[in-house]
C-alpha cells in the first residue's frame, strides 16, 4: 500500500479545560475513504475540526502529503488540498447556488478550470443545474447538501473531510448521496474521510473504519471486517446477538479496551 496521505499522530485537543480527543493516530492512504464511527460526544467532530485547522491541537502532529500542517490557519489548509464539508451543511442561504459554488473556489485563480469544475458538479448533482440562480436558503436539505459537498469539489480538494452528511435526510437520499460519494472515489480517485453514525452506510461506503469512544480510537480495522464484528453489530447496527445487555457492554469493553 502507498504511504498515507494524511497521518495523524497522537494528537489532543481542548475544548477550555475539557479533553475531547485524547491522542488520536489515524491514517488515510491516497484513494480511500475512512470513516469515523462513534456516538454523539466521542470527538469524531472535533478530530474534523482539528485536522481542518478550526481548532489547534495542544499535542501531537497532523502531517499531510510529507508536510506538518496542526496549528495551520484554516485557509492555509484548503490550499494545501484539504476541504472540510461541515456537519449541517452550513450553506449561504441568501446566495444562489452558483455564488456559493464560485465561493468554493474562492483560493484559486484558473477561471478556465474552475468552470470545468463546476460542469463536472453538476455532471454529478444535475439538480444544482436546474437552480443554479435558487437561493440556497430555499433548497431542500438533501440538495443544500449536496451543494455543500459540491461547494468543497470546487476547491479542487486531495482529501475531503465529510462531517456527518446523512445528518436529517430521509433513507433514500442518503442513499442517493452516498451513491454519489461512491463514484467520486471511483471515477475521480478521490481520498476521504468521514465522519458518520449512520454506521451501516459509512462502512459500506469506506475501505477503513475507525471506532472513537470518549476521545479515543478503540477499534479500527478493514470496513468490511468491522462489518462483520460482533461489538459494531450490537452497538453500531443494531443487530442483536446472543447473550444479555449487561454482558455484551462487559465483553465490549473487555475487548475494545
Amino acid at each position: 500500500m502507498s504511504q498515507p496521505i494524511l497521518k495523524i499522530r497522537n494528537v489532543e485537543s481542548f475544548y477550555g479545560p475539557i479533553m475531547a480527543i485524547r491522542g488520536v493516530s489515524l491514517d488515510v492512504h491516497p484513494g480511500q475513504i475512512v470513516s469515523i464511527l462513534g456516538a454523539n460526544g466521542a470527538g469524531k467532530t472535533t478530530l474534523m475540526k482539528t485536522v481542518s485547522g478550526v481548532m489547534d491541537p495542544e499535542k501531537g502532529t497532523i502531517t499531510f502529503d510529507g508536510h506538518d500542517i496542526q496549528g495551520s490557519e484554516p485557509h492555509k489548509v484548503v490550499q494545501s488540498g484539504i476541504v472540510h464539508v461541515p456537519e449541517g451543511r452550513e450553506v449561504f442561504p441568501l446566495l444562489s447556488v452558483d455564488e456559493n459554488l464560485s465561493l468554493g473556489a474562492y483560493t484559486r485563480s484558473d477561471k478556465a478550470q474552475i468552470e470545468q469544475d463546476r460542469e463536472l458538479v453538476f455532471s454529478y448533482f444535475p439538480i444544482l443545474k436546474d437552480r443554479r440562480g435558487q437561493e440556497a436558503g430555499t433548497l431542500s436539505g438533501g440538495q443544500q447538501q449536496m451543494l455543500a459537498i459540491g461547494r468543497g469539489l470546487m476547491a479542487k480538494p486531495r482529501i475531503m473531510l465529510l462531517d456527518e452528511p446523512s445528518l436529517g435526510l430521509s433513507p433514500l437520499l442518503v442513499q442517493e448521496i452516498f451513491g454519489i460519494l461512491k463514484r467520486l472515489n471511483d471515477e475521480q480517485n478521490m481520498t476521504m474521510m468521514l465522519v458518520e453514525q449512520n454506521a451501516h452506510a459509512a462502512l459500506q461506503l469506506a475501505h477503513h473504519g475507525y471506532v472513537m469512544e470518549v476521545g479515543r480510537i478503540v477499534m479500527d480495522g478493514a470496513a468490511d471486517v468491522l462489518m462483520q464484528s460482533e461489538d459494531i453489530r450490537n452497538f453500531y447496527l443494531g443487530v442483536q446477538e446472543e447473550g444479555s445487555r449487561e454482558n455484551r457492554r462487559w465483553k465490549r469493553k473487555k475487548t475494545w479496551r
